[in-house]
Parts: structure tokens; C-alpha cells; sequence
């Protein structure tokens, strides 16, 4: 905007020169000459003016029967829903850089388009979906896994650009306009409602949503495409390339599995989507490019440094059965005195991953990044982190490579970092897991929690997205024989569903 009003100022200075350069005391040819070729520069400065208006897409509101300020009570009450539910990241680190990223687009937010009520706020959400979503009036939710996925800060800046841009086109309330027999009072219900009722998942999932089911709250096809063209266009004033918006659009959609879907189904492609935004990219001047990509490349390494972010579904499973995502008091430590495995069997269904068949005295522990299946006095706190003396933990592990040895190798070393004391006994050997080809190694450790001496006997496979499923199945060597049958039978009884 700077930039727009200096020329707008050497526009008003070569028009100030006309009335100036007939002044008597100056040569009239030499006046004459002069005014000629300032008429030129002018026109053509005008032109070049019109031509970028011309070129860079109007985008108009849509109708809206509710006020700015309804906007933000419908938001404040999701958002406050939210926080309560979803896993928020409590780090510095990376909630300042997504904070830092948004105040960047808001402040370019143009006059037209600026509420005085909104309130914005950006804050980072530990899943590893990519995805984000916005809430009416401001509030906005920006997962871990789209931070991860992107290649540059520009692709998170173009994805919080197409959020921001449904926030203040006020997309939400419009929507909701269309279904007359909505109301405020209403809509605060079904909203509030959705996000206890539907949990952590089903805000996350439905994303700018805002958690309703509802159909008037989709947000069709128009509506996608005028965020993506205003979501550009702020790109652009805030100093970012707007070809990464398209660029960030293709990596999503290039996503498999758990990593990208939620995002495609609350923003369907308005067709084309990759080649207009890029033309409109093309349409616009970026002011003040930014170029420096340190604070995104310094996030990034910190997550890296950060135990892997859950999936929506395991956070869910984690808030709603008291796993660490939702504990709010710790658990004493292990004592390692435990019933034996029960000779009954319990089966349990984990979202649409696998189905598992487990010892009926084991309980159902569900973390941030697994779950795990416990006897009493098998599990609990130490030091700060969870720990388990007897049973077995199930997750999955993203996998860059694609290769199982590989991913299984950067497994055991990510255990060793959690566990000093491990080490390894033999190299691995050929298994299956529900028909599909595994390895599996043996591991020693001593417990830190109760001192024992422990084997650790770990199998892996891969989902068919080719990400990493693993089961480490714990015992004290002294009670190694006896759980080696209950946890090839554990093993045995895993049905993938990926």
C-alpha cells in the first residue's frame, strides 16, 4: 500500500508540475516541450494503472443478513469450544511464527474489507492433518501438518491467506443467510453443540465448517474460488509470491492417507484451481517481497526436534478416554507387580486403522501418538513421561522413504533417544501382519521406572498410504516366556484396515 501511495503521489506531483511550468519567468517553448512529454508519461502511467486494476479479479462479498459483530460472537463461541478440545501447541517457538504469519496478512487486509469488530488470533493445533480452519470474526486454527507438509513460509502464508480471505468476505454467515430459519441464537447452539458433541475430530475434520454438518454451511464452489483469488491478492500486498498458494494447493492434493483429505473435502476444487490462482499470481505486484525463509526453516527444525504430532483420530481418542492429550493430573509411576494376562480376550476397534484382540484384564490407553494395552500397575508417569512395564503400544509413524527397513531403523533409533538403555540383540528377521510382509527385531532395556531388566520384542509393516505401523510389546525378561504367546497372539489378531 506504501508503494501504491507514493505513485499516487508522483502522479499528484507531475500533475502539480503542469500548473507550475507556465510560470512567465520560464521559456514557453521550453514549457511547451516539457508539458508534452509530461502528458505522455502521464497517460502512460495511467495506463499502466489501469491495465493492473483491470487485471487483478474484483472480488465482491456476498449477501449477508447478519451484523460484523454476530460474526464474532458466533466465532468466539467455536473457538473457545475449540481450544477446549483440541490438542493446542503451548510452544513459543512455533505458535509466535503462525501468529507472526497472520498479523503479516491482516495487516493488508483492504479498507473495504476490515471489521473493526474482528478479532483475529492464530494458533497452532499438535495433528499431523494438513489442514487449517478459520472461524467467523477471526479466530483461526492452523495445524501442525500443514506447517510440515509446506516447502516455504509463502505456502503456509497461502493457505491462512485463503482462510483469512473466508473470515473477511464473512463466507460463514453468508452461508448461513441462505437457511432462513437460522438464527444467531441458533446457529451458537448447533455450533456449540457439533464441536462437545462431535469432539476434537469433527472440528478439526470439518474444518471452516466450524464443526456443522450442516449443509448451508459448506462452502460451495464460488465461495472457494473468492477466497483463493482474495487470498492471493493479500498474499501479494503482505510481500508473498502468490504462486505458492498453487503450489502449497498441488501438495495437498498430492497427499495420501491421513495426511491430506480433510482439507480437499471442506475445500472442494472449484475446477481449474491450480491455473487461476497462477494467472492471477501473474495479474499482481508483490510489495516488498519477502525473501528471507530463516524463521520458517528454523520452525520447521524445531518440530523436528519434537515427539511426532498424533493424528486427528488419535487425538480424538486420547481427549475423550483421558490419554495424555486431555490428562490433567499425572498417573503414579509403574510398580511392575501385575496380574498375568487373562486367558479371555477383548476385541477393540481403533478408528479406521486396525482392529486388535487384547488380554481382558489390559486397559485401553490411548496417547497422542499410539495407544497402548496395559494390566494395572503395568503403566503410569515417570519423571515426566509416560511409561509401561508389561503389554504393548501400537502407533503409526509418518515415512518419508517409503522403504520398511529404513523407517524401522529411524524407529529404533527414535526409541534409543527415549531410552538410553536400549539396545539391540539381533538383526532383523522376516514376518507378516495381517497377511502383509514386516520385520521383526528383538530389543533389551532396563526399565527406568522399576530397574528391571525388559525385552522389547518390535514388529513393522506399512499401511497402504506407506506410512509406518509398528507394535512394541514390553515384558521383564524374567516374564518373557510367559508373555511371548500372549503377544504373538496380540500380534496375530491385528486386522489393518489402511
Amino acid at each position: 500500500m506504501r508503494e501504491h501511495r507514493s505513485e499516487a503521489d508522483s502522479l499528484r506531483q507531475t500533475a502539480g508540475w503542469v500548473d507550475n511550468c507556465w510560470h512567465p519567468s520560464v521559456p514557453l517553448l521550453h514549457n511547451v516541450r516539457n508539458m508534452k512529454s509530461r502528458i505522455r508519461a502521464t497517460a502512460l502511467f495511467l495506463a499502466l494503472i489501469g491495465s493492473i486494476t483491470s487485471a487483478q479479479t474484483r472480488i465482491t462479498p456476498p449477501g449477508n443478513k447478519y451484523k460484523p459483530s454476530q460474526d464474532v460472537e458466533l466465532g468466539r463461541k467455536a473457538a473457545d469450544e475449540a481450544r477446549h478440545q483440541l490438542p493446542i501447541m503451548h510452544d513459543d517457538a512455533v505458535t509466535s511464527y503462525v501468529d507472526g504469519v497472520g498479523r503479516r496478512l491482516v495487516a493488508v487486509i483492504p479498507p473495504e474489507l476490515q471489521h473493526p469488530e474482528f478479532q483475529y488470533t492464530f494458533e497452532a493445533v499438535n495433528v499431523r492433518e494438513i489442514n487449517a480452519f478459520a472461524l467467523p470474526g477471526g479466530p483461526m486454527f492452523v495445524n501442525r501438518g500443514m506447517i510440515e507438509a509446506a516447502n516455504s513460509e509463502g505456502e503456509v502464508a497461502g493457505v491462512m491467506a485463503h482462510e483469512l480471505s473466508h473470515v473477511i468476505l464473512r463466507h460463514g454467515t453468508a452461508q448461513a443467510s441462505k437457511a432462513t430459519k437460522y438464527e444467531v441464537g441458533s446457529l451458537l447452539g448447533a455450533i456449540g453443540g457439533a464441536i462437545i458433541g462431535g469432539g476434537l475430530g469433527t472440528v478439526v475434520a470439518q474444518g471452516t465448517q466450524f464443526g456443522l454438518g450442516a449443509s448451508f454451511l459448506k462452502f460451495g464452489r464460488d465461495f472457494e474460488k473468492q477466497a483463493d483469488l482474495q487470498g492471493a491478492q493479500l498474499m501479494a500486498l503482505a510481500g508473498y509470491d502468490a504462486h505458492e498458494m498453487a503450489n502449497m494447493f498441488k501438495t495437498i492434493e498430492k497427499q495420501a492417507g491421513s495426511n491430506g483429505p480433510e482439507w480437499l473435502s471442506d475445500h472442494p476444487n472449484p475446477g481449474n484451481r491450480y491455473e487461476y490462482i497462477n494467472k492471477e499470481a501473474a495479474s499482481l505486484k508483490v510489495v516488498s517481497p519477502i525473501t528471507d525463509n530463516t524463521g520458517f526453516e528454523r520452525v520447521r527444525a524445531h518440530l523436528k526436534t519434537l515427539p511426532r504430532a498424533p493424528t486427528t483420530e488419535e487425538a480424538t481418542r486420547a481427549a475423550k478416554r483421558g490419554g495424555s492429550t486431555g490428562r490433567t493430573t499425572s498417573l503414579p509411576p509403574p510398580s511392575g507387580r501385575v496380574d498375568p494376562p487373562s486367558s479371555r480376550y477383548q476385541n477393540y476397534s481403533e478408528g479406521n486403522v486396525f482392529d486388535i484382540s487384547v488380554p481382558a484384564n489390559w486397559r485401553e490407553l490411548p496417547d497422542s501418538n499410539s495407544v497402548t494395552f496395559a494390566p494395572v500397575n503395568g503403566y503410569g508417569d515417570y519423571k515426566g513421561s509416560s511409561v509401561f512395564t508389561h503389554g504393548i503400544q501400537i502407533g503409526l509413524d509418518r515415512n518419508e522413504s517409503h522403504d520398511l527397513r529404513t523407517a524401522t531403523d529411524e524407529l529404533v533409533d527414535a526409541l534409543s533417544r527415549g531410552n538410553p538403555k536400549l539396545s539391540r540383540a539381533g538383526d532383523y528377521f522376516n514376518t507378516t501382519i495381517d497377511g502383509r510382509r514386516g520385520l521383526h527385531t528383538t530389543l533389551n532395556n532396563v526399565s527406568d521406572a522399576t530397574g528391571r531388566d525388559e525385552v522389547i520384542q518390535l514388529v513393522t509393516t506399512q499401511t497402504r498410504d506407506g506410512n509406518l505401523f509398528y507394535a512394541v510389546a514390553v515384558s521383564p525378561r524374567d516374564e518373557a516366556e510367559e508373555y511371548d504367546t500372549t503377544f504373538q497372539r496380540v500380534i496375530n489378531s491385528i486386522r489393518l484396515r489402511r
